[in-house]
């Protein structure tokens, strides 16, 4: 059985570098509200953002040796997805892993599992999202898989997909599927600031959204 994948396809360089102008949120919804990560994935610190092809990554239980061999094999830009076989409450990547991943170019990590050295990555500055915090050492001598299909955060991840994390949360872009949100993003965020402009000028969302007729049908009853 092969452990590791290296060949698998990846996002043109240019939609992943236009999908960093962008919102979770936006993204999530220009898709049909697909590809939502579950909300309890979050940044270590606040104002953190990744987005990057995946590069995914299976732990054992309470073992964190296929993330080193991770650091090993991603590429410059990609962002490591990491699930920990439902044993999350260990602190898989520490500070000098980080270490590690910024000289190596990595985008990030997203985990379903904690890290621990928290301080010390944030001041170093690489992106992390992960469900908790941990003190709780791990093991070295259980493999797993990477770049395989992976469950992460309840949404199917396939390695080149897109990741994108902000302090909103995370959502994933299918591969296939990447040019057609990327444009479907752009012209919501467009329509946006047009309607941005016009609640900024004092008009309110019910005007210019037209609900009042779904007022109306659901019975609200307004004192005069």
């Amino acid at each position: 059985m092969i452990h590791v994948r290296t060949k698998f396809q990846r996002p043109d360089a240019k939609v992943v570098e236009a999908f960093k102008k962008h919102a979770s949120a936006t993204v999530h919804e220009a898709s049909g509200r697909k590809g939502y990560i579950d909300y309890r994935i979050k940044p270590i610190a606040t104002g953190l953002r990744i987005c990057g092809p995946a590069f995914t990554c299976e732990c054992a239980p309470g073992d964190n040796m296929m993330l080193h061999k991770a650091l090993e094999r991603a590429q410059p830009g990609d962002v490591i997805v990491a699930t920990t076989a439902g044993a999350e409450d260990y602190g898989y990547f520490g500070d000098l892993m980080a270490t590690s991943a910024l000289a190596r170019k990595v985008a990030g990590l997203a985990i379903q599992g904690c890290i621990r050295d928290s301080a010390e990555i944030i001041e170093a500055g690489f992106p992390i999202f992960s469900t908790g915090k941990c003190i709780r050492g791990t093991g070295k001598g259980t493999l797993g898989l990477i770049n395989y299909p992976i469950f992460f955060g309840g949404c199917q991840i396939e390695p080149g997909d897109i990741i994108i994390g902000d302090d909103d949360g995370m959502v994933a872009v299918k591969l296939a599927d990447a040019a057609e949100i990327l444009k479907k993003t752009e012209e919501r965020v467009s329509k946006e600031d047009g309607k941005a402009k016009t609640l900024a000028s004092g008009v309110s969302s019910v005007e210019f959204n037209k609900f009042g007729p779904m007022f109306e049908k659901a019975g609200l009853v307004e004192e005069e």
